[in-house]
């Protein structure tokens, strides 16, 4: 009788300490954070007044779901999407827009178009919720974007105080500044336009797409011999540059690629959101760069 007393006692014991457990898990779990509760955490934090007309909104996903991981990158790709979902982070932070234009409403594009239903299809089987965070990031002082860029570029001690996206280095050509960013971007795709053995001190960085008029005022400066940009309009500020050339002009334009461009900004926006969500785990999860050359495929081979 005693020993099964004792059976009995212990397996109580066993039963209250599962119980135990198994609360613990449900309240570390109501911890869990919904994704809107999230944006209002980073919309506390992020330093600048909230402009409510703006691109930083929920493009997919229910934003009352509580959060289990946050990805952050720079463009939310299906295959960004994909590398999300089999970690288990249901938030996605990105960059740029998830729906192929800049309002995330592709214009001419049929809702039945066989890619954008793939893609739309994936985020709701697995239950992702993304939102974009961009104007922003950008609004900070300084800017995110620009201090992951420096920081990976290693320019921080080139910086003009005056101004942030001018840089004054120690001489050298417009091919070893190129060879320079895509080994510190990891970036083999990079274009250039202009002298490769131009020799160079002053140096502007565009990432992104600031368009012409920013670009061609950048590069027409006193101040600038090469000007770095994310994209162009190659009918645009590329001829332009191509036409400094031409007339004699000291001048280089590098096209970097949109994505490698700014990338280093959203690690840095990973780094920052760690310093104050702390209820879920938070990962970078680089954008693959989509180009190669043919001179890769040579090479490999």
């Amino acid at each position: 009788m005693r020993e099964l007393q004792g059976h009995r006692m212990r397996f109580g014991l066993v039963l209250l300490a599962a119980f135990a457990v198994v609360c613990q898990g449900a309240k570390a779990q109501d911890k869990r954070p919904t994704a809107r509760e999230v944006v209002t955490a980073i919309q506390g934090h992020v330093g600048v007044p909230w402009n409510w007309d703006t691109v930083d909104t929920f493009k997919a996903g229910n934003p009352d779901s509580p959060v289990t991981g946050i990805a952050v990158t720079m463009m939310a790709t299906l295959d960004v999407l994909q590398r999300a979902a089999a970690k288990g982070q249901n938030l996605v932070i990105t960059h740029e827009p998830t729906f192929y234009n800049h309002l995330d409403k592709p214009e001419g594009m049929d809702q039945n178009d066989a890619v954008w239903t793939a893609k739309r299809t994936f985020i709701e089987k697995h239950g992702l919720v993304v939102w974009r965070f961009h104007d922003h990031w950008h609004m900070r002082k300084p800017d995110g974007i620009l201090v992951g860029m420096v920081r990976t570029l290693g320019w921080e001690k080139y910086q003009n105080p005056a101004n942030q996206y001018l840089f004054t280095m120690p001489e050298t050509t417009v091919e070893k500044l190129a060879t320079e960013v895509a080994n510190r971007l990891d970036t083999p795709v990079l274009r250039v336009v202009g002298n490769p053995e131009m020799k160079v001190t002053r140096v502007a960085l565009s990432p992104g797409s600031a368009g012409f008029v920013r670009e061609t005022h950048a590069l027409a400066s006193d101040n600038v011999e090469v000007l770095l940009v994310g994209e162009t309009r190659e009918w645009e500020t590329v001829e332009y540059a191509a036409d400094a050339v031409s007339a004699g002009t000291p001048k280089a334009l590098i096209v970097i690629g949109h994505v490698p461009s700014e990338q280093p900004g959203m690690e840095e926006c990973a780094r920052w959101l760690k310093t104050f969500i702390k209820e879920v785990p938070i990962e970078f999860v680089p954008t693959r760069q989509p180009f190669w050359t043919a001179e890769q495929k040579r090479a490999h081979h």
